[in-house]
């Protein structure tokens, strides 16, 4: 899953993502509302932490414009002030929670499985499962019968995501711009490369899932009935 910070304060941005990068996330930070504002309506996050007070454009004024451009992305406040009157304007205007600053780090890790249970996503503490795989996005190890092997990140992040998508195709661009970010220079042979090793993994699991390619469009998981 994919999440973005839009934090101005450059250390708390850094420990967060450390933090959220251990939990298995791939995280994104900016500093300011305008970048948070660009970043949230490419539309490839799960979830983001928005911080109120921010230079360029404060995050009540991103917030309304995401949702004013139909950004359902679910969105945690993050705030050091304590006015209601603040709370009850980033609830109206769509977010989905807040936390006020300092916050403990097990507080703000529960809440971001609260908000995307909500979502309906699959939170990193659950398993996945299509056909007759089982995916673990917390611990990276995927399972097919009595059969356990551990992924990379980035060949879970793709597996979830497929997972996730179910029969429908996904293309090498929504990958890439799921997986590295919409400004990522990354190019299509590295989804290729990724791809091949999930489809080994699965083959060794003998398992009844493949990757098919639909030539032109992307690739979309099968299950073997």
């Amino acid at each position: 899953m994919r999440l973005l910070i839009v934090e101005d304060e450059i250390h708390l941005a850094e420990a967060l993502t450390q933090i959220l990068k251990k939990q298995n996330y791939s995280v994104d930070a900016v500093h300011d509302g305008q970048a948070g504002l660009d970043n949230a309506l490419s539309g490839i996050y799960d979830l983001i932490l928005l911080d109120i007070m921010l230079p360029e454009m404060d995050g009540i004024t991103v917030l309304k414009t995401m949702r004013s451009k139909g950004i359902a992305t679910p969105v945690i406040l993050l705030t050091a002030k304590g006015e209601i009157s603040d709370k009850i304007s980033g609830l109206d205007y769509g977010a989905d929670d807040y936390v006020a600053k300092p916050f403990s780090t097990e507080e703000l890790l529960a809440r971001i499985r609260a908000a995307l249970r909500r979502k309906g996503e699959v939170v990193p503490e659950d398993a996945l499962k299509f056909g007759d795989i089982e995916l673990n996005a917390a611990n990276l190890k995927l399972t097919c019968g009595g059969k356990e092997l551990k992924l990379i990140l980035k060949e879970s992040e793709l597996l979830e995501l497929l997972m996730s998508r179910k029969n429908a195709v996904t293309s090498k661009e929504q990958i890439i711009e799921k997986l590295w970010g919409f400004d990522s220079e990354v190019e299509h042979n590295n989804v290729e490369v990724y791809i091949s090793f999930l489809r080994k993994k699965l083959v060794f699991l003998n398992a009844a899932v493949r990757i098919n390619t639909i030539r032109g469009v992307g690739y979309v998981l099968e299950a073997a009935t």
